[in-house]
């Protein structure tokens, strides 16, 4: 499938004529006024735009109204060369089941015919690889153990008793470390108090943000301090830690040649946008040059 991908940061620069020229905003909650566009001659309807406006979630209205008829003026701009140049392509249907509409299939027809893409060369593939060697690396492994105090909080008293519970039962391990399974299965709101604690084999991702750092942070044997999370208040005891590995240059080749070969694409996309959108003639919005939109 093929979308026009448009960067909110690189549009702030798009004003469409009836915005203030110095820069303010309009008012929250105001509606902008729709313009009149035509690319090329061809008018991009003031409803088209409005219903476009749904896909670019912006701070304000007006940040919206620019983002949509972005989109709208530079997929005019690809299909008004794709009808130039005669191009012709066949709808495809992904992996998903979703069919592509016939105007995505000619801006799809028309990019790969104009852009082209060089495949790196193996010292290229190299370089990237012993450039980025920690992109490679598998991820930890933690087998670690819990036990949590569990509170939500937003219920004040609740969380405050939980910490409070933590910290006396932290003590309690500081001097009898060799209790840890037996606290965890009395006091634990997990349902891994019914093994001591122990959660297993733990990958990154897997818990929340605050779990995670402090179990990164952890030492195999040793004690947290109390880690609050959405559920409550932990005490983490790290028992092994499975350091990453990295991956041979011939197990990961495939995949960096495909980003970099993605990476070549989207810059050249957007040089070929540019060039298009520089001989067209636009009327009712003001495209700067920076907010040029990707292909996809």
């Amino acid at each position: 499938m093929v979308a026009i991908d448009v960067d909110h940061r690189r549009n702030q620069a798009a004003q469409p004529a009836t915005a203030d020229t110095a820069g303010r905003k309009e008012p929250r909650g105001s509606r902008p006024t729709v313009p009149r566009i035509t690319v090329d001659g061809v008018a991009i309807e003031r409803k088209a735009i409005a219903a476009e406006m749904q896909n670019h979630p912006g701070e304000d209205a007006a940040e919206a109204l620019r983002e949509a008829a972005t989109a709208l003026i530079v997929r005019e701009v690809l299909l008004g060369e794709a009808r130039r140049l005669g191009i012709v392509a066949e709808p495809e249907t992904d992996a998903e089941g979703r069919r592509e509409t016939e105007e995505d299939a000619l801006i799809r027809g028309l990019v790969a015919a104009a852009v082209s893409v060089p495949s790196a060369d193996e010292e290229t593939l190299r370089r990237y690889y012993d450039n980025n060697r920690r992109r490679f690396v598998t991820p930890a492994l933690y087998a670690a153990s819990h036990i949590l105090f569990a509170a939500r909080r937003d219920a004040e008293g609740a969380f405050t008793t939980a910490r409070d519970k933590a910290a006396t039962v932290r003590e309690q391990l500081v001097r009898q470390p060799h209790r840890f399974a037996e606290l965890a299965q009395g006091l634990s709101d997990c349902p891994s108090a019914k093994v001591g604690g122990s959660l297993g084999q733990i990958s990154p991702g897997e818990t929340t943000p605050e779990f995670e750092a402090a179990l990164a942070s952890l030492s195999p044997g040793e004690l947290s301090n109390p880690v609050e999370t959405r559920y409550g208040v932990h005490l983490i005891r790290l028992d092994r830690k499975i350091d990453g590995e990295m991956l041979p240059f011939e197990v990961v080749r495939d995949r960096i040649a495909d980003y970099l070969a993605e990476r070549v694409r989207r810059r050249a996309s957007a040089q070929y946008i540019s060039q298009l959108i520089g001989r067209a003639h636009i009327d009712g919005f003001e495209l700067a040059g920076s907010a040029l939109p990707l292909v996809q």
